[in-house]
């Protein structure tokens, strides 16, 4: 609860705050990725169904393309079973064949007593007719069911030539020669083909769905003008050709006399003449007709034979179209009568098939925007758990800069926001310990400078009543008071100077046992004086002290320091001893150790950590006279500190104290000197 008169901690706008940056990058991340992922997803998911569905084509228009030549071949369907069954093994489909009527002629999904077949979808896969070949897209019929599958009229495999002829050219009928009409053609397609050959002509014999062979040459058609090979063989219709062509020409005369047409004479290539123009020409119906007895490669040639232009085009359509019904009904006894065929999966289904249409597109926006919606939701719980103890840690420093009081934030776990919190709370401890220290400070620095202050004043008042006389005694008192003020005032400079970073040290090479022997000597009188013994030790454990480069002045003032401190503790008949020997530093460097031992009172173990604390004495009830101001320890450790070394100190209560200084023998950097 927020106390009377503090602030709340101004909030950030939402694009400027931590939260806003974390749901925009988290936002655009995730629709990033969906539409990567979806594009990918869509683009793959595609590109196979498209190659599944090319091979789907590919197989149905094989099965039908297979039983459109058994229907061409044989008059009934009677004997289509085996050939269903074995279409349906090699394309892994159901394949059904119906009657118009939906009468099962053959299906490869064998019906018993115990497991009738599935049913058929309501839409066909393609009308099986060879006198009328066309291609039906399942599922386009009006009112149509599911598709099951898409049929393309046959290709190559097929023969038919271009044109809108829809009899299947395997639908040959009474054209259909004999064994041994077909061996006189074969021969005679031979011989022309040895013929050519000797003229550098290469060619092959081909055999048309009727058995007339005819010859196909290889490479450029201009070639056959300078070839004398007789083809007269090739060309003429043989005996059962001749009867088939008069049966044929009955059939279109009726059709043309029921139109008032003149009659024609059809040739073996189905093109006609009148008997009013016996050598004209027409062009042939557009339907599969017999191939010249002489070819090349069907690109070699734009047509396979001329179109000259029409004497009488509306006689000429009506022609074509008697040969063409004529044709029909010449061969509808040779062929089998038209089917359904029903291509779908071995279970009865339809076949699976997929397109990216509206609902599927509709589908994937869906998903992805729940995947976005779930991904910014998360984004903003992740986001409000993560800015929470933010908030809290900027409203505790706004408390702190008002000048309330520091107040620990709570440490919610164990992680980077939970490590901040709790640094928070230890700068915020510290700076506590802080404040405290520097009211004590302000308090100590106030006492131990009103007491000598103090005394000058008393005296003084005292010679102004003419109580104290201003003899020698007078001033030596006085002079006393003023040195010790002094010696506080010089104290506090020098604490002053370090925390500021002004203190200054100049380095230079220093011989360590001189040192301490200068000491010793600086307070011999003072040790003499209280009876106690002064002694200096350099090596004394077998370890030279190596070169030190130090300020002489300041570490001869840290030394002073701990000796005075050590007199001043050590009672009549004790002793103080000095010692500098060398030493190996955990990392494996030199190191110089300078110790001052005493066998004074000692320090009680709950007071070492606080020796080296300013204004701090072992015994509180000392005066400034008998104890020390309590910033001697402190300011050895700032000096030692400013040499790059550390403090110690051990002590035993009624057996004494050891001091310890540690020293790298490089001293402080020569280039920057200040701390």
């Amino acid at each position: 609860m927020r106390r009377r008169g503090e602030r709340s901690p101004e909030r950030l706008p939402l694009r400027k705050s931590l939260l806003g940056r974390l749901l925009a990058v988290s936002a655009l991340v995730a629709a990033c990725s969906v539409a990567a992922t979806a594009w990918l997803a869509v683009q793959t998911t595609s590109g196979a169904i498209e190659q599944e569905q090319g091979r789907n084509l590919a197989a149905d228009t094989r099965v039908l393309d297979t039983l459109l030549a058994h229907a061409a071949e044989h008059p009934t369907w009677d004997e289509v079973g085996a050939t269903v069954d074995e279409l349906a093994e090699t394309s892994g489909r159901r394949i059904t064949l119906t009657t118009p009527g939906r009468r099962i002629i053959a299906d490869s999904a064998h019906a018993s007593e115990a497991t009738p077949p599935p049913g058929l979808p309501p839409q066909p896969s393609a009308v099986v007719d060879p006198l009328s070949v066309t291609a039906v897209q399942a599922g386009t019929g009006e009112g149509s069911g599911p598709a099951s599958v898409t049929v393309a009229a046959p290709g190559a495999e097929g023969a038919r030539s271009p044109g809108d002829d829809r009899i299947d050219a395997r639908a040959v009928g009474p054209f259909r020669l004999p064994a041994a009409e077909r061996a006189s053609l074969r021969r005679a397609a031979e011989e022309t083909v040895e013929c050519l050959g000797r003229s550098g002509i290469a060619s092959d014999v081909v055999e048309a769905p009727s058995g007339r062979s005819r010859v196909q040459v290889v490479g450029d058609p201009d070639r056959l003008h300078g070839s004398r090979c007789s083809t007269d063989a090739l060309d003429s219709p043989t005996a059962t050709e001749q009867k088939a062509l008069k049966a044929l020409d009955e059939l279109v005369n009726a059709c043309l006399d029921r139109q008032g047409r003149e009659a024609v004479r059809l040739d073996l290539d189905l093109s006609w003449s009148t008997s009013q123009e016996p050598g004209a020409t027409a062009v042939p119906e557009p339907v599969a007709v017999p191939e010249p007895s002489i070819s090349v490669p069907q690109e070699a040639v734009p047509t396979p034979f001329a179109t000259p232009s029409p004497l009488d085009s509306e006689n000429d359509r009506d022609i074509a179209s008697c040969v063409g019904i004529a044709r029909q009904e010449q061969l509808s006894s040779y062929v089998a009568s038209p089917a359904l065929l029903f291509i779908g999966d071995p279970g009865g289904g339809a076949v699976p098939g997929f397109e990216l249409s509206s609902a599927n597109t509709a589908k994937i926006i869906g998903v992805a925007a729940l995947v976005l919606a779930l991904t910014v939701g998360a984004s903003v719980l992740a986001g409000v758990r993560l800015v929470r103890p933010l908030h809290a840690l900027t409203g505790a420093a706004q408390r702190m800069r008002d000048g309330a009081d520091p107040s620990e934030v709570v440490v919610a776990a164990d992680n980077e926001i939970g490590r901040l919190a709790a640094a928070f709370n230890d700068m915020s401890a510290h700076r506590a310990r802080l404040e405290e220290q520097r009211k004590v400070m302000v308090s100590d620095v106030a006492h131990e400078l009103r007491t000598p202050l103090s005394n000058i004043r008393g005296w003084l008042e005292g010679a102004q009543d003419g109580v104290a006389e201003a003899d020698a005694t007078f001033v030596s008192s006085l002079l006393e008071e003023a040195v010790q003020l002094q010696h506080i005032i010089d104290d506090l400079q020098d604490l002053s100077a370090a925390d500021a970073g002004a203190l200054r040290l100049h380095p230079e090479p220093v011989r360590i046992g001189e040192l301490l022997a200068h000491v010793a000597a600086a307070h011999q009188a003072q040790a003499d004086a209280a009876g106690v013994g002064l002694a200096v030790e350099v090596s004394a454990d077998g370890h030279p002290a190596p070169a030190l480069d130090a300020d002489p002045v300041r570490l001869r003032q840290a030394v002073g320091n701990l000796v005075a401190n050590a007199v001043r503790h050590t009672p009549a008949g004790g002793r103080v001893t000095l010692r500098a020997h060398g030493a190996r530093t955990a990392a494996g460097g030199d190191e110089v150790v300078v110790e001052v031992e005493d066998t004074g009172t000692g320090i009680a173990p709950e007071d070492l950590p606080h020796v080296f604390d300013r204004f701090w004495r072992a015994e509180k009830s000392r005066s400034r006279r008998t104890g020390g101001s309590g910033l001697g320890l402190a300011i050895v450790r700032k000096l030692v500190e400013a040499h790059g070394g550390t403090t110690a100190v051990a002590s035993t209560v009624g057996r004494g104290s050891v001091f310890t200084l540690r020293l790298p023998p490089a001293g402080p950097d020569a280039m920057d000197t200040a701390v």
